[in-house]
């Protein structure tokens, strides 16, 4: 029962772990800027992965799309690359833990195949996060890098609230990744013990049933 309840948590962990990095993936706000000279006038630009966009405090949003891939900077390319990875790896994760869980039943599946299925979807939750992580750090490092460079002469960004979403997806992904594959381990080193314990027991009584047998010796009649 203990078990069942460490799954469902790990599960609930992850799944609010991909929502976040879905929903930062496509977001337009993993960074922005904003020049206020004061509040009728002032206007916010904010990009993501995908496409910038310019409001201004009328209301007003305009977003484009960017047109070409090969013209990104290789960063920009590179996180776009390692967060659809984690999501493609969250999505895995997802099934291989509902297919490892002790509550679910498919088929005539044993309980060791099940143990390896929810390690599996655990070692894919743990390298998914992992993506999603190096991928937003390195967003933020950039940012920070170019506003802190008095040398930088374009826009000068600040962190959007996107990286800070990403970050936690990325940390309940590991973490109910960590506590599925924990899991599954705990399951699979019972599973042996209780095996070698059975295997014991079983030589005991073929040990005992040989010493209880008894010998009759045949007498021969003149």
């Amino acid at each position: 029962m203990a078990s069942t309840a460490f799954q469902i948590i790990a599960f609930v962990l992850t799944f609010l772990g991909l929502m976040l990095l879905h929903a930062a993936t496509v977001s337009n706000y993993w960074k922005y800027s904003t020049s206020a000279k004061n509040i009728i006038t002032s206007s916010w630009i904010s990009e993501g992965l995908w496409r910038s966009c310019v409001a201004t405090s009328f209301g007003s949003v305009q977003c484009k799309t960017f047109s070409s891939l090969l013209s990104l900077e290789t960063y920009l390319q590179v996180c776009r690359a390692l967060m659809i990875i984690s999501l493609i790896s969250g999505m895995c994760g997802i099934l291989l833990s509902l297919l490892g869980m002790k509550c679910t039943q498919l088929g005539s599946t044993s309980e060791n195949t099940k143990i390896k299925i929810s390690i599996t979807g655990g070692v894919i939750f743990i390298l998914g996060g992992l993506s999603s992580m190096i991928a937003v750090s390195w967003y933020a490092a950039q940012v920070t890098t170019q506003f802190f460079d008095s040398l930088y002469g374009g826009i000068k960004y600040e962190l959007g609230t996107a990286l800070f979403v990403g970050w936690a997806g990325s940390l309940l992904s590991i973490l109910g990744g960590i506590f599925l594959t924990c899991s599954g381990c705990k399951e699979k080193h019972r599973s042996q013990k209780y095996d070698y314990a059975v295997a014991q027991r079983t030589n005991k009584s073929r040990i005992y049933i040989k010493k209880s047998e008894k010998v009759v010796p045949v007498q021969d009649y003149v």
